[in-house]
């Protein structure tokens, strides 16, 4: 069973996905050729070494910090595959009668919120000898101070400590640990401590000190007998580093492992609306001590889970779209949970906040929660209701004055309320946000087969679906969700949301008995008749309604109406959509609409999953698995791109790329318990 193939080169490969800061890469096609990064691709160095029977050779990121060194950098053991599966990335190198295979883990699995919430990540180490001789084998890794600090200039203390189960912790951060006091998009945090864990052992040896102990690894094959002094060392150019041998000694072709354990206590991880709150997993007082000693013990258990999920994820959406989309759902699936930090509000409820990363930093976004939900339905409803609380919350305050429902909560890690547009009216997505919001709650109520999350948020969910009725047929002159494109009048791919918007809460009155059922749901099919003449050109639909027909759109938002079970509109048109969208395809997939020459990773697969098969489904992929496997912008997923050069226009590592597990929501095999009952529009 394969995950993303041998034949896929990714732009760049998770090897710690945690959440926002707690966030590292390799931004290049072999592990030895850069130094790890953070997600915006500034350094975040992790150093990782093998000696062979006294000959070292490097594996992972580059030895010297400084560019203007010279000198050269120690010879590779040479990267024989790569393989990226939804939970694990796995390299595997061999040289000198010895393969070596490093395994990246992150535990993110979304049935158990406990250990996906756990700021921790596993390196595992697997040594055997492949040329019939024994070898004398030592492993060094290290965690560098970049991954505590946001820049060079900032000054880090470490320190280290001994846990319960022989178990060996080294941490570092700023001396000036400013909690929660930095905001906005392309930072990196600068409070808590970076750890690096390891169960004692005599075969296994630890140390912190400058950079240069990895020379001296090099060169000697051991570590300094004591840590540095933690006021020595310049913060621009002698960085500290916490590393780890493991002593393998005599390998023969048995295989030997051990592991050891990146993690991150970020102290406070959210302000909720002037509060700040830990994460998840500290909810009932648990030390972070504890939470490691749990990690370690846990160990043989959680890989094994990771493994099972790989297997199961892969085969279901190989089944459910082809080889390409199984590479594309195995790369996607750890970023968008990491661009998310799970924690709880006072009320012990689950909130579940996205970054709006590389783009400005907006904490709780709507219109990028709504792109990243087909994952989180799939996987675990109630990240989706986490999503929501905040805008709920936000929207019943008196600082909220509105009818319509807000983009945001703030600017990332502060959840205080909206910052979008600085609050101008003219700056709003009105229907945009409405339409999300309802086809949000219907997408979880429909999934559980109850409507209770509904009822909490009823007056709310009233308001927005009577502001659609009142203004989504013909929006007015606004932005949508694509605001990048500019504010767009008589938009019909923003008026399909309106109108399902109300068809969704026509199904959410139904579930709970509501007497405006039949009024909203009426109301949405004579809205899509109505849509129908106003869209209509020839042989597809229009941009705008008062566009000419030569004008087009991806009308993504049709999704919902087929996954909801509504059929609010003919199947004729979105058959007559996917066959235009096949026309209008360049080498890297189809363009958002005639406007421009980029597009929108999310939506074109949410365009592919309403084909009729799974060839045509195919057909539309393609071209996306390919611009991640050409493109020149060695960044994680980015889900803006130019469909001609395949050059990434913005955006990277965000959580809409939750979107592209839409095809395992496909109405043959997602089977919502209350979709049947809820059919509003025709037969």
């Amino acid at each position: 069973m394969c995950s993303v193939t041998n034949s896929f080169r990714p732009p760049s490969v998770p090897l710690i996905s945690v959440d926002p800061y707690f966030s590292v890469w390799s931004a290049a096609d072999r592990l030895y050729d850069q130094h790890t990064v953070h997600w915006t691709n500034k350094r975040h160095s992790m150093a990782g070494i093998i000696r062979i029977d006294g000959k070292s050779r490097r594996f992972m990121g580059k030895v010297e910090m400084a560019d203007e060194t010279a000198n050269e950098e120690t010879p590779v053991l040479e990267q024989q595959s790569l393989k990226v599966e939804p939970l694990i990335t796995t390299y595997v190198f061999e040289g000198d009668g010895i393969q070596l295979e490093v395994n990246f883990t992150t535990p993110l699995l979304l049935d158990d919120l406990d250990v996906l919430s756990r700021p921790v990540s596993y390196m595992t180490f697997r040594v055997h000898s492949v040329d019939g001789e024994p070898h004398d084998v030592q492993v060094y890794v290290d965690i560098s101070g970049e991954l505590a600090r946001n820049t060079p200039d900032q000054l880090l203390s470490w320190f280290r400590t001994e846990l319960n189960d022989n178990i060996t912790a080294m941490f570092m951060g700023t001396k000036e640990q400013p909690v929660l006091q930095r905001i906005g998009d392309d930072t990196r945090i600068d409070w808590g401590y970076a750890y690096l864990v390891s169960q004692q052992s005599e075969n296994v040896h630890t140390a912190i000190g400058s950079y240069q102990i990895r020379r001296q690894f090099i060169e000697k094959g051991c570590l300094p007998p004591k840590d540095a002094d933690s006021s020595t060392n310049d913060a621009a150019t002698d960085i500290p580093v916490m590393a780890c041998v493991i002593d393998f000694a005599q390998v023969d072709d048995r295989q030997k492992s051990h592991y050891v354990i990146a993690a991150y206590d970020d102290i406070h991880s959210i302000e909720y609306f002037g509060k700040p709150l830990p994460a998840y997993w500290r909810r009932e007082g648990t030390s972070f001590e504890d939470m490691l000693s749990l990690a370690v013990t846990e160990y043989e258990e959680i890989h094994d889970r990771c493994t099972a999920f790989n297997r199961q994820l892969i085969q279901e959406s190989i089944e459910a779209g082809g080889d390409k989309y199984a590479d594309l759902l195995s790369l996607a699936y750890r970023q968008a949970i990491a661009a998310h930090k799970l924690v709880c509000d006072e009320n012990g409820e689950i909130l579940f906040l996205s970054k709006e990363n590389f783009s400005n930093g907006c904490i709780a976004t709507v219109d990028v929660s709504y792109p990243s939900i087909p994952l989180f339905l799939r996987y675990n409803p109630e990240l989706v209701k986490g999503m929501m609380r905040p805008i709920f919350r936000y929207a019943n305050s008196p600082s909220w004055t509105f009818d319509f429902a807000p983009h945001d909560v703030g600017c990332y890690p502060k959840a205080n309320g909206q910052v979008y547009g600085e609050n101008k009216l003219e700056y709003q997505m009105p229907i945009e946000e409405c339409g999300n919001m309802l086809i949000m709650a219907a997408s979880v109520c429909l999934y559980e087969g109850r409507a209770d999350f509904a009822r909490e948020h009823w007056d709310l969910l009233t308001k927005w679906a009577a502001y659609l009725k009142e203004n989504g047929l013909d929006p007015d002159n606004q932005l949508c969700t694509d605001d990048f494109a500019g504010h767009l009048a008589h938009n019909a791919n923003l008026s399909i949301k309106a109108i399902v918007g109300i068809g969704a809460y026509a199904a959410l009155c139904s579930m709970l008995g509501e007497k405006d059922a039949s009024v909203y749901s009426n109301h949405a099919q004579q809205m899509a008749s109505d849509w129908e003449t106003l869209a209509y050109a020839n042989d597809h639909y229009k941009l705008t309604f008062d566009s000419s027909e030569e004008s087009w759109s991806l009308k993504y938002n049709l999704v919902w109406d087929r996954l909801f079970g509504l059929n609010l509109f003919s199947a004729s048109i979105r058959e007559q959509e996917m066959e235009y969208y096949k026309v209008q395809q360049h080498k890297y997939g189809t363009p958002l609409d005639s406007r421009n020459t980029y597009t929108k990773a999310d939506w074109l697969v949410w365009c592919a999953s309403m084909a009729n098969s799974k060839a045509d489904f195919e057909q539309m992929i393609q071209p996306l698995w390919l611009v991640f496997h050409e493109s020149a912008s060695r960044v994680p997923l980015t889900d803006w791109y130019d469909t001609i050069t395949g050059n990434q226009m913005n955006f990277q590592n965000r959580s809409v790329v939750g979107g592209f597990f839409i095809q395992l929501l496909h109405p043959t095999t997602w089977k919502p318990a209350a979709i049947a009952e809820t059919k509003v529009g025709r037969s």
